[in-house]
């Protein structure tokens, strides 16, 4: 049926249009275009004013930048979202698959071919409005965004344009120390479930469109322009990336293209309330690309300003090119006039009961947010960052994945966990007894000092006491004495390990060694 229909479509060359001419071989159906009015980045590129940034001047334009202008950034986040099946239709998706070979009539858009809603796109939906701390809308509905480009079959796209399913959330994170630090808050405008496009494959002979992206489900993430620098955006994102996979939504590989970050970028003199003219940048497949694109757009906006052609920011896509470093020119940008909105006439509202959305809330795991919170805590009270970290993500995860709770439903709080991590490297405890307390801790509470006081547990420090132990040990044990002194240094372990034993755990490690060494040195 599809090769009936699209076997000899062709779009000529004399209209707006690239020429597209779809066939089938090897039962594969391929798409290739010509035009000779090709609108691709390059040309657009040679025809648009061309802007240079001196690299001399970077410096001076960055340092004027922070005293005379502001960054104004927001950020669009699309979720490739990891269900078994397509947003509409039954075809499977596979990252990396043939050309056109997951397709159906739905998702190719032929006429008479009705689209049924998946249903875990829904809960999907759900689940990220709740971890995002969105209002949700038991009421919503599905809108066609009409547009024409040959990865698009249908000549529009199912999004949700004026009701999406949540609204009014925010994103809490901490910047990274090695850039200054802080809590920060960004506010989150919306997230609406749509579907995805078709993809374009390059190559000399022209592009080849492939159809089997197109249908699969998305979830678009709209921020507030509440992000001022580039480490910020970049930062949001990868908070967008550890949440996704926290709730098991997607994989959020960006180099799969599961997560795709459009950054729009504008600057205005510090202390004006208006916005300046935006710019979108496309093509950013790395958080550090984000943060490099941002920051040269915010240069190369203020240069331009600076040298008095501010008009020449225009509303405008622009692609990052990672080997030049720089963004170029794609497309004007289309306002949302544009796209001509209206309901989706073949699919119904979606409605959300409160029971359906309490029962997604009960089964969300925690958050990255909320171990941070524990993390920081710990770290308030004093405690090692390293060992903190390690005990953290070690014992404490493994306990609370076992007993299927949440960090803030353990009983060890984060003041005794510093005092726990401070006992074991001030010699107080072992390790191995650490561990036995951290257990009780976890699961009953109380004090570190109170359980090492009534279980007696504090370790025998005194050199003369451990020496007697190692002196039984040795005595006891003639055979691997005589094999260690005959070059088995291994053993070791061995005696240091009965005398362990013998203290009862006691015994502090590092104090005994150092006895234990000299002992079994030593010229009988």
């Amino acid at each position: 049926m599809a090769s009936a229909l699209f076997r000899t479509i062709q779009i000529h060359s004399s209209l707006l249009y690239p020429t597209v001419l779809f066939s089938r071989r090897n039962g594969v159906l391929y798409c290739t275009m010509k035009s000779s009015q090709s609108q691709t980045a390059t040309q657009e590129k040679q025809q648009a004013p061309k802007v240079k940034v001196p690299q001399h001047a970077l410096k001076k334009t960055v340092d004027k930048i922070a005293r005379d202008y502001e960054a104004i950034i927001g950020i669009e986040t699309h979720v490739q979202l990891s269900t078994l099946t397509k947003a509409f239709c039954s075809c499977p998706y596979n990252y990396g698959s043939q050309p056109n070979t997951s397709i159906c009539p739905i998702c190719m858009g032929l006429p008479g071919a009705l689209p049924v809603l998946n249903s875990k796109v829904i809960e999907f939906a759900v689940k990220l409005g709740l971890a995002l701390n969105c209002k949700l809308s038991l009421n919503s509905k599905f809108d066609r965004k009409q547009y024409f480009y040959p990865d698009l079959p249908k000549g529009y796209q199912i999004s949700q344009f004026d009701i999406p399913i949540a609204t009014s959330g925010y994103v809490d994170l901490d910047l990274p120390l090695e850039f200054g630090g802080g809590h920060r808050k960004f506010g989150i405008t919306r997230v609406h479930m749509e579907e995805d496009a078709g993809k374009l494959l390059h190559s000399g002979n022209g592009a080849q469109v492939d159809l089997n992206r197109a249908g699969v489900p998305l979830l678009e993430i709209v921020s507030e322009p509440d992000m001022r620098t580039g480490i910020e955006a970049a930062e949001y994102a990868a908070e967008l990336q550890r949440v996704v996979r926290y709730l098991g939504i997607s994989n959020g590989n960006m180099q799969e293209g599961s997560l795709r970050c459009d950054v729009n970028v504008s600057i205005r003199p510090i202390g004006q309330s208006e916005f300046g003219t935006k710019v979108e940048i496309k093509n950013l497949n790395s958080f550090s690309s984000i943060n490099r694109a941002i920051d040269f757009e915010i240069s190369r906006q203020a240069l331009l300003l600076s040298q008095g052609q501010g008009d020449q920011i225009v509303q405008e896509t622009r692609l990052w090119e990672e080997g030049a470093q720089k963004t170029v020119t794609m497309r004007k940008k289309e306002g949302l006039s544009d796209y001509r909105y209206f309901p989706e006439p073949d699919l119904p509202e979606v409605i959300l009961t409160q029971e359906y959305v309490d029962s997604i809330l009960n089964s969300l795991p925690e958050l990255p947010e909320m171990k941070r919170q524990y993390f920081d805590a710990t770290l308030s009270s004093g405690a090692d960052l390293k060992l903190a970290a390690n005990w953290i993500m070690g014992d404490i995860a493994a306990y609370v994945k076992n007993e299927k709770l949440t960090i803030n439903e353990i009983k060890l709080t984060p003041e005794e966990l510093a005092e726990l991590i401070a006992s074991i490297k001030g010699g107080t405890i072992s390790g191995k007894i650490g561990k036995e307390i951290l257990f009780e801790l976890l699961a009953k509470g109380g004090t570190v000092k109170g359980l090492i006081e009534e279980k007696d547990l504090i370790q025998a420090i005194d050199p003369d006491e451990i020496g007697k132990m190692i002196d039984k040990v040795m005595s006891e044990n003639p055979k691997q004495l005589e094999q260690y002194r005959g070059g088995k240094t291994k053993l070791q372990g061995f005696f240091a390990g009965q005398v362990m034993k013998l203290s009862k755990g006691k015994a502090n490690p590092g104090l005994l060694n150092k006895i234990l060494l000299e002992k079994l040195n030593a010229k009988s």
